[in-house]
């Protein structure tokens, strides 16, 4: 009989790894969550509002380990403060998934108001939670950062996210050059057009079915299963980026 152990990198489990996942109660955040837990990942969430918290932790514990907790990212402090829950809960981190984010209109349609909360969530809280990874991983593991293709895309009613998106972009692909060193692998997800709370109102959740149906939008769980082949790849290697676009979807 051949011999085809040596015909595939090693894969590396996930069972045990300890991982934080930022707006890990509804959306791609939440399919993560479950994903990793289904496969014995520990899992501590965030999210603001309480009871998708504990329709996300039903779910979660229907397939595995999680707990969670209720905070506002675009809160200077919050962004460590929820790293350092979850460490403290976990008994230690492997992993830091960084996705809250909130959707944004075309600036010159945006108050000032709406544009800091945009810049506070979208794009600080990513770097402060970046910083406090650093730290936290403690010289080992995993940060992955879930940007969009809105970076690439560009249109006239996407100037703010565009922009945050953008600059994510280059952040994660100049952290993983400083933090690679250190022992901590740095990659970007980048979807494309997916079903979530995010769609919404200009979405409906039945528009949405449908279409995912015709396959011009993702699920939230394709984005996860980018996710799980970052973090299950040997440690020599990085998978930098990631872009999870729709089949179907006409170009922009």
């Amino acid at each position: 009989m051949t011999d085809i152990r040596d015909a595939h990198t090693e894969v590396l489990s996930l069972a045990g790894r300890r991982v934080a996942i930022t707006g890990g109660t509804t959306g791609i955040g939440r399919a993560i969550a479950v994903l990793l837990a289904s496969e014995g990942a520990q899992v501590f969430v965030c999210g603001h509002d309480s009871d998708h918290l504990a329709d996300a932790l039903a779910r979660i514990r229907e397939v595995g380990e999680g707990d969670g907790a209720v905070l506002d990212l675009a809160e200077p402090d919050h962004a460590r403060g929820f790293l350092e829950i979850a460490r403290e809960r976990l008994g230690g981190l492997d992993a830091v998934v960084l996705n809250a984010a909130v959707a944004a209109s075309g600036i010159s349609e945006t108050s000032e108001a709406e544009l800091r909360h945009a810049i506070a969530l979208n794009f600080t809280a990513y770097l402060l939670g970046s910083h406090a990874a650093a730290d936290l991983l403690e010289g080992e593991g995993d940060l992955v950062l879930v940007g969009s293709m809105s970076a690439h895309v560009l249109g006239p009613g996407s100037t703010i996210y565009a922009g945050i998106k953008a600059g994510i972009a280059g952040f994660s692909e100049a952290l993983r050059r400083e933090l690679g060193p250190k022992g901590i692998r740095v990659g970007l997800v980048e979807p494309g057009k997916t079903g979530s709370d995010m769609q919404l109102p200009d979405v409906p959740v039945e528009k949405q079915r449908e279409q995912i149906r015709e396959e011009t939008m993702l699920r939230a769980e394709d984005i996860a299963v980018g996710v799980h082949y970052m973090l299950t790849q040997p440690r020599r290697t990085v998978v930098q980026q990631v872009v999870i676009t729709p089949r179907a979807q006409a170009a922009e």
